[in-house]
């Protein structure tokens, strides 16, 4: 990132500093700890690094492509690790802070309950957390002032999106949840913003409409008037954004693989966790080779074996390798299935926001059963998912 001077090599805190504490798993350490030590000034940093070229790009070269143009800027921050230079280091702090800055949080269901992290330790990191937050939205305005400076709001749109959210110490089922552990997809984390601006559209207003993800690439084909190639499972948001419709979709699917599946129709959710012993379980990937995990030595991503295979995606027509698993096999680090069989979870989220009473059992889970039943049958969800989660 920063090549003439390098400081010393030592992190402000090692990546495996939690597994240490909490597991007794030592020598554990990231290579960020290490490339942390090239970045000299804040402008050094990825993410300012990426919103720097983005705003250029917008400068010098929209006025190149006056028949239109497309530009996905795909910015990792905020993301842990939760490090940023003053002045956004100290801007949310409680106090003088004595030690490590715990830049990396842990991935752990009961951390502060469980006595592996102190009080004062959870609001350092979400201190941490608030100014990569803050340091992020400083430079993503370079981008909105290049729109301004291009005069570009007038026939240009802008969405900003993200995967996933990051549990910061919210409490769910009697215990402080952090980082991305072995949990249903809560709201803190499921629960992701969705920004646009649209040319002609005032700003300021929000639409209480169900979208995912995957309808914002139905969006960009339509305003670019094509069609996808292939099977597209996602809906365009141009009706929603032009005022000319409340409603797009009647579900959305979320979930973690080889663990829980989980419907939402905007009100309630469900999620689903598998029966029996969580399998049969099938990887399909083209990313063997370039997902490798560094994070610690105990970690891994298990290699193909002869039982795997080229095979389709559903509704795709590109083969990606697919392996099997039985039980026994190293699995993925994610995979958590196995561990928690017959555990769903269904809330409803307009009365019980902080998803307290778990309502399975009653007779709304047999509607919640069919919604997710029909949305993997619209999607094409391989038959041995629906086998695993006890919907055949």
């Amino acid at each position: 990132i920063g090549e003439p001077s390098r400081g010393e090599v030592r992190p402000a805190a090692p990546g495996g500093w939690f597994w240490e504490r909490a597991f007794g798993v030592t020598g554990l350490e990231r290579a960020y700890d290490t490339a942390r030590t090239h970045l000299r000034a804040e402008e050094d940093h990825p993410g300012p690094q990426t919103m720097s070229f983005a705003a250029r790009w917008l400068r010098e070269a929209t006025p190149h492509h006056p028949d239109g143009w497309f530009l996905f800027v795909d910015e990792f921050d905020p993301h842990e690790p939760f490090d940023t230079p003053e002045p956004w280091a100290s801007r949310y702090q409680d106090g003088p802070w004595d030690g490590d800055a715990l830049i990396w949080p842990p991935y752990a269901d009961g951390a502060i309950s469980r006595g592996t992290l102190s009080e004062a330790e959870g609001r350092h990191i979400r201190a941490n957390y608030g100014a990569k937050v803050s340091m992020i939205d400083h430079w993503f305005g370079r981008v909105l002032d290049a729109f301004d400076e291009r005069d570009l709001w007038g026939d240009t749109a802008l969405v900003v999106c993200t995967d996933h959210g990051h549990y910061l110490g919210e409490q769910r089922r009697g215990r402080d949840i952090w980082g991305k552990p072995a949990v249903p997809q809560f709201e803190p984390l499921g629960h992701t913003p969705l920004l646009a601006a649209w040319p002609g559209r005032p700003g300021g207003g929000t639409v209480d409409a169900l979208t995912t993800n995957v309808d914002i690439h139905a969006t960009i084909a339509d305003v670019f008037g094509i069609a996808p190639a292939g099977t597209s499972h996602g809906r365009s948001m141009v009706p929603l954004l032009e005022g000319t419709a409340t409603s797009i979709r009647d579900w959305a699917l979320g979930g973690v693989f080889g663990s829980w599946v989980q419907v939402t129709d905007g009100h309630r959710k469900y999620a689903r966790a598998p029966e029996h012993d969580g399998f049969p379980l099938s990887m399909w990937s083209n990313r063997w080779s370039t997902m490798p995990l560094h994070v610690a030595g105990m970690q891994g991503l298990p290699d193909p074996d002869d039982r795997a295979w080229l095979d389709h995606m559903p509704g795709s027509s590109i083969p990606v390798l697919r392996q099997p698993f039985r039980p026994g096999d190293l699995l993925p680090t994610w995979v958590s299935g196995h561990r928690n069989v017959g555990d769903h979870h269904l809330y409803d989220i307009d009365l019980d926001p902080d998803e307290a009473e778990n309502r399975t059992g009653e007779t709304v889970e047999a509607e919640l059963v069919e919604l997710l039943r029909t949305a993997l049958d619209e999607v094409e969800a391989p038959t041995e998912q629906h086998q695993r989660l006890g919907l055949a």
